[in-house]
């Protein structure tokens, strides 16, 4: 009896498993994920507002005194750099917000850290004219290239009551 050659046989369909397809999406979710983290970590930050032109005249009326700089070792056995001090206003005005920039410097005066800290806020309860209040400011990220010397503090943002 011959053999019909021409009459092919059904074929099956090949089937992806699931298992397959749910560990397929989680690869490309996550892909888009570290994407976009890696999108947005690269972005600078939003530049900070700068001394208004009135801030920039008060500034003579703020003084900074007393200041010291100590470090210590906390329990996971990393360097916390403190500086203490008082920041005194001799103006007229109650200030709500007085933020200092504190720039640390490597050995060839290379800058290696940059922070922006409140030493004056609303939760503090602002700075009344005449009144002198005392700040502490804990780092514990300055790097270690840093040559260990007082950093540069500058006052970056004064706002009025």
């Amino acid at each position: 009896m011959p053999v019909n050659r021409t009459a092919a046989a059904p074929r099956k369909k090949a089937q992806i498993p699931p298992l397959v397809i749910v560990l397929g999406l989680l690869v490309v979710v996550g892909a888009a994920g570290f994407w976009l983290l890696d999108r947005k970590a690269s972005q600078p930050p939003p530049a900070l507002p700068p001394l208004t032109q009135e801030a920039r005249a008060y500034v003579r009326n703020l003084k900074l005194s007393n200041v010291q700089m100590n470090a210590s070792t906390s329990y996971l056995n990393q360097q916390v750099v403190e500086i203490t001090g008082s920041v005194s206003n001799a103006g007229d005005r109650t200030l709500a917000l007085v933020e200092i920039n504190c720039v640390f410097y490597d050995g060839y005066g290379q800058l290696v850290l940059r922070e922006r800290v409140p030493v004056v806020s609303r939760k503090m309860g602002g700075l009344a004219p005449g009144e002198t209040k005392q700040f502490r400011l804990p780092f514990d990220s300055i790097p270690e290239s840093w040559n260990q010397v007082m950093p540069t503090m500058v006052i970056a943002q004064v706002q009025f009551q």
